[in-house]
């Protein structure tokens, strides 16, 4: 997948912005493990001096993304579907422990968001528009985060989903098709207040993320 990068801005937690950039590129599987991503390169691409990137990749090589190659430099780390199994069941748990929290609470106003949001998905996906995918997943899931009054729970799911190559998703159509009808199941389980279903439905979309992204990569 090829896509327009553009200069990243100079502020605090640009070293943030660049691993996060490296982080899907990873994910995603636009470099492979075994690859080493070249500091200057990187730079270079972003719009960037070094040193954020070094930043970047010091917290990249903490999460056990990359290693360091003694004269090498930074080396992308093996990568197997289990542990994309294993990232997507941890971030589907907490998921669904917030829906479950959330679905007590939702009243009609919600329900009517979370209605608009999907509409608005819809929408996105048809229009071939990543960004706006990505925006209406994203304030999808935070209405329910926000009704499950979790915030811890909801700050581990923030940082487990960072390991989430959204943008691969949000430009596949055949992803966003079905992301919209579970959200519409999603909401008529909600609406009968079937708790149960909820959950299973939220699950059902971090399963269907691992299975497509193990796909992706081969």
């Amino acid at each position: 997948m090829v896509e327009k990068r553009t200069a990243l801005r100079r502020r605090p937690q640009l070293s943030e912005e660049v691993a996060s950039h490296v982080r899907h590129r990873i994910m995603s599987g636009e470099v492979s493990p075994g690859d080493f991503i070249r500091l200057d390169e990187t730079a270079a691409e972003l719009g960037v001096s070094v040193t954020p990137v070094r930043e970047a990749l010091l917290t990249l090589r903490g999460e056990g993304i990359v290693e360091l190659v003694p004269h090498r430099g930074y080396r992308v780390s093996p990568l197997t579907p289990e542990d994309i199994v294993d990232i997507f069941w941890l971030q589907g748990r907490i998921a669904v422990e917030l829906v479950r929290r959330a679905a007590p609470k939702i009243t009609d106003a919600e329900l009517d968001r979370l209605a608009e949001l999907t509409a608005a998905l819809s929408i996105a996906v048809e229009n071939g528009k990543p960004e706006d995918v990505e925006n209406c997943e994203f304030e999808f899931h935070r209405v329910l985060n926000r009704l499950a009054e979790s915030a811890k729970l909801a700050w581990f799911l923030n940082n487990a989903t960072r390991y989430t190559p959204t943008r691969l998703y949000a430009t596949d159509r055949e992803w966003g098709r079905a992301a919209v009808r579970n959200h519409e199941e999603l909401i008529d389980a909600l609406v009968r207040n079937d708790i149960d279903a909820a959950c299973e439905l939220m699950k059902q979309q971090f399963t269907d993320g691992a299975e497509r992204l193990i796909a992706h990569r081969g």
